[in-house]
């Protein structure tokens, strides 16, 4: 069971890290956005390209963040009845959701983006616009990034939940405490 815990460390420490450089892109958002205001204030200017990589932001700490955000338990849920309940019967919800919802609909995403993906690279697809960003393939593998990096997350949450379930929340506790 020591095994299982620290492969679900591996996984929470992997979606801290991704977390944590996505977060930067909000700030790269905000100045990029400041920069073409700026820019299109005082000389009428304005640059496709760099208007273009405010998507690839958005999108990069959106879809990158998913997976830190479920670490976090910073996803919506509905607590009226989830917050009264014991550690346990908690831990039961958190794997049923992620077997029958979670992971469902996830590898619903996958199935359906990989060629979706797989074409975009397959061509290098790039933007419509000339003077425009030509990695949109990029963009595009940013919803298998959401997948993979959510999924994984997921698998973590269930293996924290089958260690409570069996009486071993000790090793969940002893990974809190260690920190990510």
């Amino acid at each position: 069971m020591e095994g299982i815990a620290k492969f679900a460390r591996a996984i929470d420490a992997m979606n801290e890290i991704i977390g944590k450089i996505t977060a930067w892109s909000a700030l790269g958002l905000v100045l990029v956005q400041f920069g073409i205001v700026m820019i299109n204030y005082l000389y009428s200017e304005g640059s496709i390209a760099v208007q273009e990589s405010l998507t690839y932001m958005h999108s990069l700490l959106f879809l990158g963040a998913a997976g830190y955000t479920l670490l976090h338990n910073g996803h919506v849920r509905v607590d009226i009845i989830y917050s009264k309940l014991n550690e346990k019967k908690k831990a039961w919800i958190n794997l049923l959701g992620s077997l029958i919802i979670l992971f469902p609909v996830l590898i619903f995403i996958g199935v359906y983006a990989w060629p979706f993906v797989s074409q975009s690279w397959g061509i290098m697809e790039g933007s419509i616009e000339t003077s425009g960003l030509h990695i949109v393939y990029i963009l595009k593998s940013m919803i298998l990034l959401f997948v993979a990096s959510t999924f994984l997350q997921g698998v973590s949450i269930s293996l924290h939940s089958l260690l409570i379930i069996t009486g071993r929340e000790h090793l969940v506790e002893e990974q809190l405490t260690e920190g990510v």
